[in-house]
């Protein structure tokens, strides 16, 4: 009745069953590789969502493995708290849309963590059912657009956001304004536009170097232009 702290860590310990782990990583695995492919097909962010879509499989199993590990134990779970100050994550979001995926992802992983694995399904389907419907219905789709175009200019005096978007509507076949980032010193724009043709590309590539030498500007292939 009267034992010690230490003696309470080593004795509060309970053994994980593994059949009901291995279901539940299992099913951590699946969840995660559908929200990967929802992220990919009605994600709207301009990242390469293909390519950040890879990474919930590891979370949401990491963080499945971690919870459940650490649930078993009390002197665990409190290593656990100095082992992540120790530990420092930098991830560079851009978009709030892959900040939410994430801690979906991550919720997952807690889900199954501490066995609330049905609850978790439940939730998963709703929000999955949730966001799906939003997308086809509520939010404006550009399935034409196959490049993702970003201009950055440091001289905003000398060139403009216009001039900009006057040389993408004379070579490009549809342009629409997603991102605009402009101060004193600098400007940044972030485009959905359309190339039926390589040539299409290299004329709009010209065109804007014509325009100011000093921009920078880049492309990223969303469906390809071949």
């Amino acid at each position: 009745m009267f034992q010690s702290f230490e003696e309470f860590l080593a004795t509060s310990s309970v053994q994980i069953p593994l059949i009901s782990f291995i279901v539940n990583l299992l099913l951590t695995a699946i969840l995660s590789l559908i929200l990967s492919r929802i992220y990919v097909i009605y994600g709207i962010s301009l990242s390469n969502r293909s390519l950040f879509g890879r990474n919930f499989l590891l979370i949401t199993m990491t963080t499945m493995l971690i919870i459940s590990i650490v649930k078993s134990s009390l002197a665990l779970s409190l290593g656990l708290v100095g082992a992540l100050s120790i530990i420092r994550f930098r991830a560079a979001i851009k978009e709030p849309e892959e900040l939410a995926y994430l801690f979906l992802a991550i919720g997952i992983g807690l889900g199954f963590g501490a066995n609330q694995g049905l609850i978790t399904v439940i939730a998963f389907i709703v929000i999955a059912t949730i966001l799906i419907i939003m997308k086809l219905f509520f939010y404006k789709t550009y399935e034409n657009q196959n490049l993702h175009l970003t201009v950055s200019c440091q001289n905003p005096q000398k060139t403009g956001v216009d001039e900009i978007v006057k040389i993408l509507r004379k070579h490009c076949s549809e342009v629409n304004l997603r991102r605009l980032d402009e101060n004193a010193e600098m400007f940044e724009g972030s485009f959905l536009v359309v190339f039926i043709n390589f040539e299409q590309l290299y004329e709009t590539k010209n065109a804007l170097q014509q325009l100011d030498d000093t921009l920078k500007f880049s492309f990223l292939d969303d469906k390809g232009i071949y």
